[in-house]
C-alpha cells in the first residue's frame, strides 16, 4: 500500500510476532528514525502539542518533564499531598522561587497540574494533579526503584513498600488522589 511521505499508518508497523522475533531489526529499522518528524494527523481526544524538536514520544516526555525539578514537584504532590507554593518552597531539595514559579506554570500549561485560586485567600493558588499527572505514578515508581537498585539512596521504607507490592502501592496513590479530588468537589458544592 502506498502512503504519502512522512505519514505512519498501522499497516506500516511490524506485527507483534515480528516484534518478538526481530527486536534487533526493529531498533535498526523503525527506531532508527524515532526522532524524525512524522505527521500523525489529529489524534482523537488529545490536545495539540506545542512545537517539539521531534514527534518521538520519549522526546515529548523529556520536553515536558526532563528538567531537574518537574518530577520532584509531581512527587511532592503525589506522595506528600503538597498543594501550595509555600509547601513546595519547604521541599528539602531547595528549589529557587523563580524556578518553582516557572515549573508550576509549565506543568499547568502541559495539563499535568491545575492551578486554582485558594478559596480562603484569592491571591494564592492551590495546585492539583490532573488525570494526566496522576498517570505518571507508575513512571515515578519505576524511577525510584531503578535508582534504589543502582545508587545509594535514602527513604528505604518507601522503596521497600514499592517493592513489596507495587500494584497495591500505585492503587493507594491513585485512591488518595481521587479522595482529594472528590473532597474538593464536595467542598465546592457546600
Amino acid at each position: 500500500m502506498h502512503h504519502p511521505a512522512n505519514i505512519v499508518t498501522d499497516d506500516m508497523l511490524p506485527s507483534a510476532e515480528w516484534i518478538q522475533i526481530g527486536l534487533g531489526e526493529i531498533s535498526k529499522v523503525n527506531l532508527h528514525n524515532a526522532s524524525n518528524k512524522f505527521s500523525l494527523g489529529k489524534m482523537a481526544g488529545k490536545k495539540p502539542s506545542p512545537e517539539r524538536r521531534s514527534e518521538c514520544p520519549l522526546n515529548a516526555s523529556v520536553e515536558m518533564l526532563g528538567d531537574r525539578w518537574s518530577l520532584l514537584i509531581i512527587r511532592d504532590m503525589m506522595l506528600r499531598g503538597f498543594r501550595t507554593y509555600k509547601e513546595f518552597m519547604e521541599c528539602y531539595e531547595g528549589i529557587a522561587t523563580n524556578i518553582l514559579a516557572d515549573r508550576l506554570r509549565k506543568l499547568a500549561a502541559y495539563g499535568i497540574i491545575t492551578a486554582e485560586p485558594d478559596p480562603a485567600d484569592g491571591r494564592k493558588l492551590i495546585y492539583r494533579l490532573t488525570e494526566k499527572g496522576i498517570d505518571l505514578a507508575p513512571v515515578l515508581t519505576e524511577m525510584v526503584l531503578w535508582a534504589a537498585g543502582h545508587e545509594e539512596t535514602g527513604n528505604q521504607a518507601l522503596v521497600r513498600l514499592m517493592r513489596k507490592g507495587k500494584e497495591k502501592f500505585l492503587a493507594g496513590v491513585r485512591e488518595d488522589w481521587a479522595n482529594r479530588r472528590s473532597h474538593r468537589a464536595s467542598a465546592g458544592r457546600g
